[in-house]
């Protein structure tokens, strides 16, 4: 199963490190995947809910990142990078990464094994989902 970090979170929420590069390849490091809130305004960014930090396009040329396109100029660019694994959604209950996965929201049980199961709860470990991957929060004891 893929462990995927929310934002870079490994310990539960962190706005300080959230998105940040460093905290980002940290986790690739540790051998986690990542999933990333990327913007495109003239240049790529990391952030949540602003283009905070900086990043070049082939920093999102890593087959461990899941970057998810915060505006449509972000989705639009990655989109036509086929090294960079991107999705967009906003309130939709699930989406199909460019890489063929079902990205689901939080509320979504996983019904296969091609969903990314996204649950930021501390006691998702004590579940028993059948899916290709998970993506929290809470990734390290």
């Amino acid at each position: 199963m893929k462990l995927i970090s929310h934002r870079g979170n490994l310990n539960g929420p962190s706005s300080e490190i959230e998105n940040t590069p460093a905290q980002i390849l940290k986790v690739c490091d540790l051998g986690f995947d990542c999933e990333i809130d990327v913007w495109y305004e003239n240049g790529f960014y990391l952030g949540h809910d602003f283009p905070n930090y900086p990043i070049s396009e082939k920093f999102l040329e890593n087959n461990r990142l899941w970057c998810h396109a915060k505006n449509l100029a972000a989705l639009n660019r990655m989109i036509s990078n086929k090294k960079i694994h991107c999705f967009w959604h906003e309130n939709d209950l699930c989406s199909i990464t460019s890489g063929g996965y079902i990205w689901s929201f939080p509320t979504v049980i996983p019904s296969n094994n091609s969903t990314i199961f996204v649950d930021l709860r501390p006691d998702w470990k004590s579940k028993n989902y059948s899916c290709v991957g998970i993506c929290s929060d809470y990734l390290m004891p």
